[in-house]
């Protein structure tokens, strides 16, 4: 079997885990679905049409937000930046285009015009403990806030970060996009391959929809509150949130877990506390730097305060705390 050292994929790969996890790294996240939304009613209907603040959005603002089925389902989540001309949704790859035939079906007599425009578009990530400081050796502003957004050169930088560690997003015609990545290779950043930064998000508890929220999630079940205005008028879904909200409905609830093992388990696996089924695997993988697995799951409420002990597989498992921005 070869080695890291004897093999250069490898090794890039540990190079670029080693960067998003002590210094900064960039991730290509082009795959992504964005959609343009335009017109006089973009904001009205996507306000409608999702858990989270839209209208009171402002040019430079923007949100992360659930779409939710009338049954008060997940259907997809994305994040929305509010521009002067148009409203920007950057989705998971999987929900672009189910998303936007959701969206287009509730057009009626509104002025909104739905764009796809992610063939044309780049999007890369620059993450790690320093990458607001290599951007700013760059003169690439940094936005303040989360999901605040502003202009630099042909691209548009926001601050949302994919594996939860420091970060900001870059957005810009395909063919800007070598030259922001040679950009971001003369301050110091590598690139960080598609696991290491998989390991990278789930070291930081961070969920992901298609791995670990599904079509069939509840908004709370997923503790992902920053994704929900509970003081907004009525949207798809707002009967079955306020009524969890207001019951406490949801059983299960989305945590990170750390469990002492070199082997990862496969989703749907089961945890126990004794002898008794109290959840299931979302996504895990073995963590390099700290010498266990690290993952995702979902668990019995009353069980999902960090600190738990269960087990998986016939290993200690203990819960932690699911990623949850400061906004």
């Amino acid at each position: 079997m070869e080695t890291v050292s004897q093999n250069p994929s490898a090794q890039a790969a540990a190079i670029g885990y080693d960067a998003l996890r002590s210094s900064a790294a960039w991730l290509d996240l082009s795959a992504r679905g964005k959609i343009l939304a335009t017109g006089e009613d973009r904001a009205r209907l996507l306000h409608a049409m999702t858990t989270n603040q839209v209208q009171e959005l402002k040019p430079g603002q923007g949100c992360y937000t659930f779409f939710l089925s009338a049954q008060g389902r997940i259907q997809g989540d994305g994040n929305l930046f509010c521009r002067a001309e148009d409203i920007l949704l950057d989705v998971e790859p999987e929900t672009r285009q189910s998303l936007r035939e959701h969206l287009d079906k509730f057009i009626i007599a509104d002025d909104v015009t739905l764009v796809d425009a992610t063939d044309r578009t780049f999007t890369l990530d620059l993450e790690g403990p320093l990458a607001l400081a290599q951007a700013g050796r760059l003169g690439i502003p940094v936005p303040e806030k989360p999901w605040s957004h502003t202009g630099w050169q042909q691209v548009m930088v926001a601050r949302v970060s994919f594996t939860g560690a420091p970060g900001l997003r870059f957005f810009g015609p395909v063919e800007e996009k070598p030259r922001l990545i040679e950009q971001l290779h003369s301050a110091g950043a590598t690139e960080a391959a598609p696991d290491a930064v998989r390991i990278v998000r789930l070291e930081h508890f961070t969920p992901r929809y298609g791995d670990d929220i599904f079509a069939t999630t509840l908004t709370q079940e997923t503790q992902q509150l920053h994704a929900v205005s509970f003081n907004k008028g009525c949207y798809i879904g707002q009967e079955v949130v306020e009524r969890v909200r207001s019951r406490g409905l949801v059983h299960r609830l989305l945590v990170g877990v750390e469990i002492e093992s070199s082997e990862a388990p496969q989703p749907e696996t089961r945890l126990f506390r004794g002898e008794e089924n109290v959840g299931k695997i979302t996504s895990a993988a073995f963590s390099p730097a700290l010498g266990k697995v690290v993952g995702l799951a979902y668990v019995r409420r009353e069980l999902a305060e960090p600190g738990t002990l269960l087990t998986v597989n016939g290993a200690s498992a203990a819960v932690r705390a699911v990623y949850r921005p400061a906004v």
